[in-house]
């Protein structure tokens, strides 16, 4: 069985030599997996700090994210599993996709 991870890699890697309706279902297969791999980790990090009991505000601070006291405990999970998510193989090869998908004129955003 392949991996959220290793999908993603797969759809990057195919992104290249993929064009227009191709890329755009790959971009949109890309995208459902980056999702997933998004809410499987911040549920991760969830699970994490309510069995660790551990200082969120002090986490996410250290992990980059710009956050305080006064956010409510979801926000900061969010925060620290979107810090945590961005620097993953799956995230990073996402990016790079979309990245070049839009330089070349493709998104899942429709114009308006």
């Amino acid at each position: 069985m392949t991996t959220t991870t290793q999908r993603l890699l797969d759809l990057a890697a195919a992104a290249p030599a993929s064009h227009d309706e191709d890329l755009v279902l790959l971009l949109r297969e890309a995208s459902e997996l980056y999702q997933q791999g998004f809410a499987d980790l911040r549920d991760t990090v969830a699970a994490r700090f309510a069995v660790s009991g551990g200082d969120l505000v002090a986490a996410a601070t250290a992990a980059g994210m710009p956050c305080d006291a006064s956010q409510d405990r979801d926000e900061l999970v969010l925060l620290l599993a979107l810090a945590e998510w961005e620097m993953t193989p799956a995230a990073l090869a996402y990016s790079e996709m979309a990245q070049d998908a839009a330089r070349r004129g493709v998104c899942l955003i429709p114009e308006e």
